[in-house]
């Protein structure tokens, strides 16, 4: 076993910093939003803010949209020229998706500067393709509602992921010292 882990040192070492990582900041995001009351941006102040940002846009675009909190539920409810297409709820704000970033590439770490910067670009790109993919969402939802579980199930997480899995390999391949260690 001692063997198999001197072997595996880097592997080893990855996975358990990847879930160090994940785990503390999961659970800083659940205390968040435990202590997130909604009362001055509801539902926590994330999901607000992509609901506000997204109201700019699609209104930038043409369209009428007004964005309520959901009576029932801690959402913000979309309604698009008088008609509710869809709801934000807190997965929809991208922050455990950032989570899931930061986590890899951290395992992955390189020097400070370059992976500091690389999580800060990062953290924005994926934050504002989260925000583009509601907005495309909303549209395709409110053009081709007959095809909305395609779009929101398969089409926009397929977005949003792949663009992770893409930085996650530009990062393995261009930046980390794992890369140059092995050649």
């Amino acid at each position: 076993m001692k063997a198999l882990l001197i072997k595996y040192k880097a592997v080893v070492k990855f996975i358990l910093t990847f879930l160090l990582v994940y785990i503390g900041f999961s659970l800083l995001y659940s205390w968040y939003l435990d202590v997130s009351d909604g009362s001055k941006y509801y539902p926590d102040y994330m999901t607000h803010l992509v609901s506000k940002q997204t109201d700019v846009v699609l209104n930038t675009l043409g369209y009428d949209v007004k964005m309520q909190p959901h009576p029932d539920e801690p959402s913000m409810k979309v309604i698009v020229n008088g008609t509710y297409l869809a709801r934000i709820i807190e997965g929809c704000n991208s922050v455990s998706v950032i989570i899931l970033f930061v986590s890899f590439i951290i395992a992955f770490s390189e020097k400070f500067k370059t992976t500091f910067l690389f999580l800060f670009a990062g953290s924005v790109l994926i934050y504002t393709v989260n925000l583009l993919r509601i907005v495309l969402l909303t549209v395709g939802l409110y053009h081709y509602p007959g095809h909305s579980d395609f779009l929101h199930s398969v089409v926009f997480p397929a977005i949003i992921y792949g663009m992770v899995f893409l930085l996650w390999v530009f990062w393995v391949k261009r930046f980390s010292k794992k890369k140059k260690t092995r050649e």
